[in-house]
């Protein structure tokens, strides 16, 4: 079996939109088909054509094909299918009678699905977590949609619900292996395992680096300039921190320990960036203008000039 590019045979992308493919389907069915093209591969291309656009037009096939289809079958002139190859997806099942859509794309699922469930049965996935989760522990229920090879050497679809334990100080990148809760082996093999990389949720205050944790801190020109305290969220709560005199902006403050958990724990480091009022009234605007005749001050005085 042939590996076949669907997005080359329509001469398209990667990331082509459903207007494109559809726009692609078109032109490349009027130039290969039977009554306008009789050339030798005229045929083979419109049904090659065919059985790409059925593929690719619908999200979730297309969704399948990317995640198994990125290298060809082995012996197909590339590697082995790879080892972190992800199988929490779904896609419809071919509709009876529908020979438009051929057979590659079931055999790929098949030896793809069947070259891991031989072997080892192992899967990979990705859990998506918050940061409050990694740093207090949590407990998490997916479902997953799996291939699944039957006695018959069809390939179906499987849901399966799994329960997660996310551990405390678990960082981004690390894996929680699931055991027993992989793809079904064949052959009267065991289960395998499920591995699930953590990937962070973006999050509208902090910016992780392993254990560590960065924010970006807002202070006003007085807090800046007299120092104090101001109070700052933490993933355990809300601290008091301290505020240098003559602090200036991109200045970091490191609160120790206050990072993910681990060993050692990680740090909260707090980048101050200092943010002005608006100046939206009378007295607020006598007020800086006073204060610029009080203070003598060029902030680009180093530039020369």
């Amino acid at each position: 079996m042939d590996f076949k590019d669907y997005y080359n045979v329509l001469g398209i992308t990667r990331d082509a939109t459903g207007d494109e493919i559809k726009k692609a389907f078109r032109k490349a069915a009027r130039k290969y088909h039977p009554d306008i093209n009789s050339g030798a591969e005229a045929e083979s291309k419109f049904k090659d054509v065919n059985e790409a656009y059925e593929v690719l037009k619908d999200p979730e096939r297309r969704a399948a094909y990317d995640q198994l289809g990125q290298d060809p079958p082995a012996g197909q002139g590339r590697s082995e299918p790879p080892p972190d190859w992800n199988g929490d997806f779904s896609f419809s099942e071919r509709p009876q009678g529908d020979a438009a859509f051929g057979d590659f794309f079931e055999t790929l699922l098949r030896q793809r699905a069947g070259s891991h469930m031989g072997q080892s049965g192992d899967s990979h996935g990705r859990i998506e977590i918050a940061i409050e989760d990694a740093h207090r522990g949590a407990q998490r229920a997916l479902t997953l949609t799996v291939p699944v090879v039957g006695p018959d050497g069809a390939v179906r679809m499987q849901e399966r619900a799994i329960s997660v334990r996310v551990p405390k100080g678990i960082s981004e990148g690390q894996h929680i292996r699931l055991a027993g809760q992989g793809g079904l082996a064949m052959g009267g093999n065991a289960a395998g395992d499920l591995f699930l990389e953590v990937v962070f949720a973006p999050h509208p205050v902090y910016r992780p680096d392993g254990q560590d944790l960065y924010l970006d801190l807002p202070v006003t020109p007085w807090e800046a300039a007299l120092g104090g305290h101001v109070v700052m969220p933490t993933p355990a709560g809300k601290v008091d921190l301290r505020i240098p005199k003559n602090a200036r902006t991109g200045q970091k403050l490191r609160l120790k320990g206050k990072g993910l958990p681990g060993s050692p724990a990680g740090n909260i480091y707090a980048t101050l960036v200092i943010v002005n009022p608006k100046v939206e009234t009378k007295q607020a605007r006598a007020f800086f203008e006073q204060m610029a005749k009080d203070l003598p001050f060029d902030p680009r005085a180093h530039l020369g000039g």
